[in-house]
């Protein structure tokens, strides 16, 4: 009798002292953080604070100027010869990324597509998968974020809500290990922002590590396992929403809380 072994979750993120700099301004100071497979984590903090930087790292569309980013144990980016990482050519950056899926502020879908078209094109591109597979998936990712109706409309034709939508759904077209939410309600007009936060809430139920950086602080407090509070490139503060939300233990978290609530 032979017994299987399951194999571990996937979508950890361990984050080992980054430092990154444009010119003399450090961005990213000695950033050391921990996500495990399938947790929520929220990444709050001023604009300029280095949130988006750290995420856009994560996937190496930011290089890093020291320290070191896996997924699972892997580099995204790199491959280690002995001590030393060098950087990957960009058709296997590119193969690494299918792990890590991207949701943009300002929906980055191409214009030219509709919906559909936008969601499939990564799958057959990236994974050559077959059309009529990377189809139904399509059509099932967007009956899951409300949009079954709309799967032959243009970009122009969809409100800014409904773009959103899509670009999660086209995220997901990958089957990441782990979904990145860069401010994924910040271009929207204030009544659609819920339509958006309740995809991400069902996907934070949903067992894939998702590392979000919003300004919605009750939807942080809601979904969130964990919440790191960046100020000037660095933690300041880290810890469960309803400790680092509701009591936290540095006064600049708890100034930065007092201006945006």
């Amino acid at each position: 009798m032979t017994t299987s072994t399951a194999a571990p979750p996937s979508g950890l993120v361990e984050i080992e002292g980054v430092h990154k700099s444009y010119g003399a301004n450090e961005v990213l100071h000695d950033i050391t953080l921990r996500v495990d497979p399938g947790q929520v984590v929220t990444l709050l903090g001023p604009s300029g604070s280095g949130k988006s930087t750290l995420l856009r790292a994560i996937n190496h569309l930011e290089t890093i100027d020291g320290g070191s980013i896996t997924i699972d144990g892997d580099y995204i980016g790199y491959e280690r010869r002995g001590e030393r990482l060098h950087e990957l050519p960009e058709k296997h950056v590119l193969q690494r990324r299918t792990r890590v899926g991207m949701v943009f502020q300002n929906f980055n879908l191409f214009p030219h597509l509709t919906a559909l078209e936008n969601i499939i094109e990564a799958p057959i591109g990236l994974k050559r998968a077959k059309r009529a597979d990377a189809v139904a998936q399509a059509r099932a990712l967007l009956e899951r974020v409300g949009l079954a109706d709309r799967a032959d409309h243009y970009p122009r034709q969809l409100s800014g809500g409904q773009q959103q939508r899509v670009a999660i759904a086209r995220a997901l077209a990958l089957e990441p290990d782990v979904l990145l939410f860069d401010e994924p309600t910040s271009a929207l007009d204030p009544e659609l922002v819920g339509e958006v936060l309740r995809v991400i809430r069902d996907l934070a139920h949903g067992g894939t590590t998702l590392i979000i950086v919003t300004h919605e602080i009750g939807f942080a407090a809601e979904v969130s396992d964990h919440v790191v509070f960046l100020d000037a490139g660095r933690v300041v503060e880290s810890g469960p929403p309803e400790q680092v939300l509701r009591a936290p233990e540095q006064a600049r978290t708890q100034e930065f809380l007092d201006w945006v609530i």
